[in-house]
């Protein structure tokens, strides 16, 4: 028997980065191909195959050097660089029984023992014996050998093929194995030779297919990734979706340039032409210059939505022009062919679109308010047209807050219009084709209606901000409706208990919620929100809609916090504040009037004499008499100055009055820094106490007063913040 052997591993264990004996390695290429998948696809593809075959190589303990991914609509491609050709070897440990079960008196195994021995293939006499804090255990020790990697690799490969999920997968064959698109062919290739793992019913070769058009029949033959970059390249695919990026926005520039146009920018669009093109082409093209008499808005999105087009902008006057700019997969002689294919699809397209929108206004928007009764809003909170009736009810009441010094007659009445208009679009042609243009054609159609500008102008800016940082309203009728909708939208989902979970949230409420905070904090409106949901809730709850168990105890508080989510992440993101800091000031912040301005501006200015070198050990005498007050029992009686027995008693009392009168002042203009130094001040005072008096003295009536005392320090300290909130550097 083997007393206290170590066990170690029998070599450095492996992990990405590491590199290996040069003579040790091989490079692994693997090539999933496919029928077309759908751009929006795969690059979350790509990014989880990497991720995958990282975490799997590790988990297996194959050293690498790199891996990447590149990928086209018909290929998602892994290469792993400097890959052990075997796997390290490790000793395996397992505890059994301890010693004295396992061994009789005489020292004979018993058949605890020889059990433990068996389960584990080794021997008794292998076992060894080790002191642990429990006493004398038995102990197997193994060594697992590392096998050859292309043997693993034959495993896990149909493993992480497997693994990639996708948002909407498919059967195709018999073998039940589920991807995006039917898998037509696979290529992995280890150290220069085929690897023949199977996957979805196809064995994997060393050949692959070129482009659909540009490609030979014959396909290409991969030894290495070398090869099989430049020889996809003669085939016509640019496989890396970084440099087909990077051909696009040359090709663009170039046509720019050219003709003086200038480019709207689209991010979400040159994407969509990186993931559906393996050779990418862009080229010019032109449409009639009548369509522009139609909005731009509708002539951008149907190019966008409809054929993947770029819209071209006057340099000059910013306004569209008739031309666009086309990716075609494909690199002909003759392009002219396909730019005329695409433009006569494109007339088509805004055709269509240029006779929505003269139907749409040959019927004012204020006639189709009514058949809002015939769309539903949600099954639970009933139809588009009672939503409509609680916005026009909601906005009279936060309008004038945003602005009382304003003419609020004319103001409301305008507000009230336009949340009386704000959903009529719904029922419009173009909105039907593009619902990503509600708002801007309730705006373009409440311009033609000759609705006031305000108006007009508040219908088209209701759904800004459309991102978490994409524009704001400008105009007040703007921002108040923008307030108002996203405000119902929370009171009434909350209100039948459709709240966000995890990362689930279907109706967004958490972009609801953070244009809430980001229009009230970046236009400096100084308005009590915990007052305006509460109006919101009123009017859902009058509604009649049944409510979720708890709903109407503690609904405002449970949206206020879930609005305080956005405040912490805004405050952290946007103004660098520290967690503890946000949290000290929303910890007093529930149940008073909330003003989200005056909240960060508290944040602010406390995060500022958090810098102070007094502030660290102030917040520790602070704590010390919070923590006191806290556990002790007393007779809670206000201080009672004749029962002073020392002068630190009278010091600290004395300057409690005076500073909370200064505190005070300052926090009543604003001036929260001055309020903060009051706080600051008291640190020679508070120290003093704590180094001459006993809190816990032998008379009652002395305790008490010196805690009560204590008690004023701690409310003192919290009618600014909750300062047990506040980490202590270095603590």
């Amino acid at each position: 028997m083997k007393k206290n052997q170590k066990s170690r591993p029998a070599t450095p264990s492996s992990m990405k980065g590491r590199r290996p004996s040069p003579a040790t390695v091989a490079e692994l290429l693997l090539e999933i191909g496919v029928e077309e998948l759908p751009y929006q696809f795969i690059a979350p593809a790509l990014v989880t195959l990497k991720g995958s075959a990282e975490q799997m190589l590790k988990d297996h303990r194959i050293a690498f050097q790199s891996a990447r991914t590149m990928g086209t609509p018909r290929r998602l491609t892994l290469v792993v660089e400097g890959l052990a050709t075997q796997q390290v070897s490790i000793n395996k440990e397992a505890m059994g029984p301890s010693k004295a079960v396992a061994f009789d008196p005489a020292g004979q195994p018993t058949r605890a023992a020889m059990g433990f021995a068996a389960g584990q293939g080794v021997s008794v006499q292998e076992l060894q014996i080790r002191q642990t804090p429990k006493g004398e255990y038995l102990f197997a020790v193994k060594q697992e050998l590392g096998r050859p990697t292309n043997v693993v690799l034959k495993e896990l490969l149909p493993q992480l093929i497997a693994k990639l999920s996708f948002p909407k997968a498919m059967k195709w064959n018999s073998t039940g194995a589920r991807f995006a698109r039917p898998v037509r062919w696979l290529v992995a290739v280890y150290g220069g030779e085929a690897l023949p793992i199977e996957a979805a019913g196809i064995t994997a070769g060393n050949r692959t297919e070129g482009h659909r058009v540009l490609g030979n029949a014959k396909g290409l033959v991969v030894r290495d990734v070398e090869s099989y970059v430049k020889g996809l390249e003669r085939q016509g695919v640019t496989v890396d979706p970084q440099r087909r990026r990077h051909m696009i926005e040359e090709q663009i520039a170039v046509i720019c340039k050219s003709t003086g146009f200038r480019l709207n920018i689209d991010a979400d669009l040159l994407d969509q032409a990186v993931y559906t093109t393996e050779c990418p082409n862009a080229i010019i093209g032109v449409f009639k210059p009548a369509y522009l008499e139609v909005p731009q808005e509708i002539l951008i999105t149907s190019m966008k939505e409809h054929q993947g087009f770029f819209s071209l902008m006057h340099q000059g006057t910013g306004k569209l022009v008739p031309h666009f700019i086309a990716v075609a997969n494909n690199r002909a002689k003759d392009m002219g062919l396909i730019r005329e294919g695409n433009e006569r699809v494109l007339a088509a397209r805004l055709a269509d679109a240029k006779f929505f929108f003269d139907e749409d206004r040959k019927v004012r928007l204020e006639d189709r308010v009514k058949k809002l009764a015939g769309v539903t809003f949600h099954q639970k909170l009933g139809t588009m047209a009672q939503k409509q009736e609680r916005l026009e009810k909601l906005i009279v009441i936060i309008a004038p807050l945003l602005s009382p010094s304003a003419d609020n007659n004319e103001t409301i009445n305008q507000c009230r219009r336009a949340a009386m208009l704000c959903k009529a679009d719904l029922l419009t042609g173009v909105v039907g084709e593009f619902p990503e243009l509600q708002g801007i054609m309730g705006g373009e159609y409440a311009a033609h209606d000759t609705e006031p500008d305000a108006v007009s102008a508040g219908v088209r800016e209701q759904y800004l901000p459309r991102s978490i940082d994409g524009a704001l309203p400008k105009t007040l009728v703007g921002q108040a409706l923008s307030l108002t909708d996203r405000l119902d939208a929370i009171a009434a989902f909350f209100h039948v208990g459709l709240v966000p979970t995890g990362s689930e949230d279907p109706f967004a409420l958490r972009r609801h919620a953070t244009a809430i905070v980001r229009i009230i904090l970046e236009s400096g409106f100084r308005l009590d929100l915990g007052e305006c949901i509460r109006h919101a809730r009123t009017i859902v709850i009058n509604d009649g809609f049944k409510g979720v168990a708890g709903s109407e105890q503690e609904g405002n508080r449970r949206i206020v916090e879930f609005i305080f989510e956005r405040v912490r992440h805004y405050a952290r993101v946007v103004h660098a504040l520290r967690d503890d800091v946000i949290e000290a000031v929303l910890k007093q912040a529930h149940d008073k009037p909330l003003d989200l301005v005056d909240l960060v501006l508290r944040m602010k200015a406390l995060e500022s004499v958090t810098t102070k070198p007094e502030f660290d050990p102030l917040i520790v005498g602070f704590k010390r008499a919070h923590r006191l007050v806290g556990k002790e029992q007393w007779d809670r009686k206000p201080v009672d100055k004749a029962k002073f027995e020392h002068p630190t008693e009278s010091a600290l009392h004395q300057a409690i009055v005076e500073e909370r009168k200064k505190m005070l002042s300052a926090m009543n203009h604003g001036e929260y820094g001055q309020a903060l130094d009051a706080l600051v001040r008291l640190k020679p005072a508070i120290d003093a106490f704590f180094a001459a008096v006993m809190v816990n003295a032998e008379d009652p009536a002395i305790r008490s007063n010196r805690l009560s005392l204590l008690q004023e320090v701690a409310d003192f300290f919290n009618s600014f913040a909750d300062f047990s909130q506040i980490v202590v550097q270095g603590s």
